[in-house]
């Protein structure tokens, strides 16, 4: 018996986000290694040359492991997320950083907020555009 020529084709199709997104090595090996490296910088710029103390290292600590716990957070949860939210997660996070970094070095209230808030509408309309050109 012959088949009909509308016959639709085996196609094997690709989910959009796949189970395995946020579960490898890299999901919790980034975070950790942005989490140092903001853990360092804060305490570099605390300590500006002058002898070590506990409060410059605890200052350190703290704020890497907390850098690192929001980066954690956002890797496991952004494939739920729309890409505007998504987006604007990553916006928020790296101006939350950069503002407190600045912050770190005696500037104002005022200009930390307006630096970070700067950054983090830049970095919410370059991972917007990302998300845009590279989804569907």
């Amino acid at each position: 018996m012959a088949t009909h020529a509308t016959m639709p084709a085996r196609r094997r199709t690709r989910p959009s986000t796949p189970a395995h997104h946020g579960h490898g090595p890299l999901s919790w090996a980034m975070p950790l290694v942005l989490g140092v490296i903001l853990g360092f910088w804060a305490f570099f710029i605390k300590r500006d040359g002058g002898a070590t103390t506990d409060g410059q290292i605890w200052l350190g600590v703290v704020s890497g492991v907390a850098f690192a716990a929001l980066c954690y957070a956002l890797v496991r949860v952004r494939w739920s997320l729309p890409r505007e939210l998504r987006a604007a997660a990553y916006g928020v996070l790296t101006g939350g950083a950069v503002g407190f970094l600045y912050s770190l070095h005696g500037n104002s209230v005022l200009a930390s907020g307006l630096l970070g808030l700067v950054l983090a509408i830049g970095m919410t309309c370059t991972m917007f555009y990302a998300y845009y050109t590279r989804e569907n």
